[in-house]
């Protein structure tokens, strides 16, 4: 694109504005090379040794999402979970992190488990409340504060800016998990992020056909640096076809946000007000606790994720599920179709899930239809 400033909605409908040079297509070929060829001086003029680190398939998701983020640099993985254990993998070992108690349950996982036997020390705190991330601050050994906003999956509001200052009064990093918020919502760079992560799997491709993952820095610095050299290193690459799929994803990414964000606000309203709903979990309700932080980072929309607690416990929540045909019941987010999910199956002993909860990710199809499907389910759950 030229030297004028367009809007970020713009820059992702085309890619940056690449043009072919040679064929003057508006969309990016897909490059199978593994391999470059040196020049006959046994240099490499093109910047491109070997696909691992090199693939130009990466470079448009890769400048898009920079762009989109307001960073220096981004980073293109093989899935979500290799993008955020980069981050952890980057400190040494004996090194200090603080983790939300409420995050992608995976990442919790690693955490609790093979991080800590690598050798890291980690706090699981309530990151609802800045207080608590400060309490568990270790002054000269804590290396990274790492935060999930909204968190999955009762979608809790952590304040990036407070983190950011917690953090770098210690002299520790801030990352944000900012998969659910998107850059469509929310830029935690601009609230002091030192990392961005995106499970780029989810609203980044939108499509429910790739895994993949996104860092995007706020510095091209020496920790950076280690990012790149623990993606080439470990080969937690991208594919070929999977980068392409990301940018097509892309492309779509402020339509399909801002249409999961109108649609999921609609609904939430609406059960909020369900005789068979106990709660809505939505950062969009006035009576979310997390609001007024949600209003103050989240632009245009609270998000297309949210939570109902159905009557009936557990037993209830199921057998809704069980009973809905518009929704499909499936682990993912962020697609354009819409999925319901009994998180707590999923995660198992010792979740923090509520056993009468229900995750939704709201899709594109028509408002009304969603809400009429699960209104319909639970009315024959409570019924049964």
């Amino acid at each position: 694109m030229s030297d004028k400033t367009f809007a970020a909605s713009s820059l992702a409908a085309q890619a940056m504005g690449w043009i072919d040079p040679v064929t003057k297509a508006v969309v990016p070929p897909i490059h199978m090379a593994s391999t470059y060829q040196r020049d006959e001086d046994n240099g490499y003029s093109s910047g491109r040794i070997y696909a691992r680190p090199h693939n130009p398939t990466f470079d448009q998701a890769e400048a898009t999402l920079t762009a989109l983020e307001g960073g220096a640099k981004a980073l293109v993985f093989s899935s979500g979970m290799s993008a955020a254990t980069a981050c952890f993998l980057a400190l040494a070992p004996g090194s200090h992190v603080v983790a939300p108690k409420v995050m992608y349950w995976s990442l919790r996982n690693w955490l609790a488990g093979f991080a800590q036997q690598w050798g890291l020390i980690v706090d699981f705190v309530d990151a609802e409340r800045s207080d608590a991330i400060a309490a568990a601050v270790r002054p000269g050994s804590t290396k990274l504060i790492w935060i999930e906003t909204p968190a999955n999956p009762t979608w809790g509001i952590t304040d990036i800016a407070a983190a950011a200052d917690i953090a770098h009064r210690a002299g520790a990093l801030l990352g944000v998990d900012s998969t659910v918020g998107t850059p469509v919502l929310t830029r935690p760079i601009e609230h002091g992020a030192d990392i961005v992560m995106h499970s780029a799997t989810k609203y980044l491709n939108g499509h429910s056909d790739i895994i993949a993952g996104a860092l995007v820095g706020a510095r091209d610095d020496e920790y950076w640096q280690k990012l790149g050299a623990i993606r080439a290193q470990l080969g937690t690459i991208l594919g070929q076809t999977e980068a392409w799929l990301l940018m097509r994803g892309m492309r779509t990414l402020f339509p399909r946000v801002q249409w999961a964000c109108r649609s999921a606000q609609t609904l939430a309203e609406k059960f909020a007000a369900h005789p068979m709903v106990s709660e809505v979990l939505y950062p969009g309700l006035p009576s979310f606790s997390g609001h007024a932080d949600a209003r103050k980072q989240m632009k245009g929309g609270f998000g297309g994720m949210l939570s109902v607690r159905v009557k009936g416990g557990e037993r209830g929540a199921i057998a809704t599920a069980a009973r809905v045909d518009l929704w499909k019941r499936a682990t993912s987010l962020g697609g354009v179709e819409s999925l319901i999910e009994h998180r707590a199956s999923i995660e198992g002993p010792g979740t923090p899930c509520p056993l009468d909860l229900l995750r939704l990710s709201v899709g594109v199809e028509d408002t009304n239809d969603l809400y009429g499907d699960l209104d319909q389910a639970l009315k024959r759950a409570h019924n049964a």
